[in-house]
């Protein structure tokens, strides 16, 4: 078992340094469908966690939710035995009881983004089953750990993925609101898709940062200041995002005793006839097919 972790440097570099990590190594890849957003980190921790790390948005998070290489990300870490992948993002909140602080551990996610690339199988019928998007067994793995970790998990909710870069107008956040959206985000899909179509377990730890624009903000605060609040929200709440993935990885065993729905996405997904699958694609597609 080697669980992926996609998110900020800040979180895989803390792993490193807080969980005694050995045999840490920078690997750059390439992949079919070019190159990842970063090299990918591998370490394994003296729990016995074996990670892979990954800085979704690049060094510097110079990549934008919409130019992000989900399928060379999601490939890449498939190809260095990736089995579980625990994601990071911010969010917005749609929910009055999801606060700044709070974290969210979505179970089902509405996709209205719009011009991603969301499968590896541009030359084949491959239809995975995707009514659960959230791998339930890395949710209750992660769940488990957030009362010892003393923190505020909504592990209930439906996370909507919209295309960014530009946030939400208000008419657009009041739509969210009313489809059963709790918080909208700009990065869990399409990679959640191609998780599922690499056999990929993917769970997504959902940080908000800030009630979305259907709630007024404060009339007395400056644009100047709220985004301060902003990003000092999203501190704090990779903090407890830390604190989560931290206190689970140090008891990894419950994951790998329990096998994940993913890890057979493919078994009756393949509806092309295995004879008309052309060579070419068959050798390009060979570490999914």
């Amino acid at each position: 078992m080697r669980i992926g972790i996609i998110g900020g440097t800040g979180i895989g570099e803390r792993l490193i340094n807080e969980m005694g990590a050995t045999r840490v190594e920078s690997r750059p890849l390439d992949t079919p469908f070019g190159a990842p957003s970063d090299a990918i980190t591998l370490a394994t921790l003296e729990s016995g966690a074996d990670l892979a790390l990954l800085a979704r948005h690049g060094p510097g998070h110079r990549v934008p939710p919409h130019r992000l290489p989900a399928r060379a990300n999601i490939w890449a870490l498939k190809s260095l035995g990736v089995t579980h992948i625990i994601a990071t993002g911010a969010c917005g909140s749609l929910d009055e009881s999801i606060h700044p602080g709070h974290l969210v551990l979505p179970d089902q996610a509405i996709d209205r983004t719009d011009g991603r690339e969301r499968t590896f199988f541009d030359d084949l019928a491959v239809h995975v089953e995707f009514a659960d998007p959230f791998c339930p067994v890395t949710r209750a793995w992660l769940a488990s750990h957030a009362p010892g970790a003393g923190l505020t998990l909504h592990d209930r909710a439906t996370y909507l993925a919209m295309n960014g870069p530009s946030f939400s107008t208000r008419a657009e956040s009041e739509l969210h609101r009313s489809i059963g959206a709790h918080v909208v985000g700009m990065t869990a899909l399409p990679e959640a898709r191609l998780a599922r179509e690499a056999e990929i377990a993917y769970a997504l730890l959902a940080i908000p940062t800030d009630f979305d624009c259907w709630k007024p903000h404060d009339p007395t605060k400056s644009a100047a200041s709220l985004l301060a609040e902003i990003r000092a929200n999203l501190q704090s709440g990779a903090d407890a995002a830390f604190a989560l993935i931290r206190a689970a990885l140090a008891d990894p065993a419950p994951l790998e005793a329990t096998p994940s729905p993913a890890h057979d996405a493919l078994g009756q997904a393949i509806w092309t006839d295995p004879a008309h699958i052309p060579p070419q694609t068959r050798a390009r597609l060979a570490l999914l097919l």
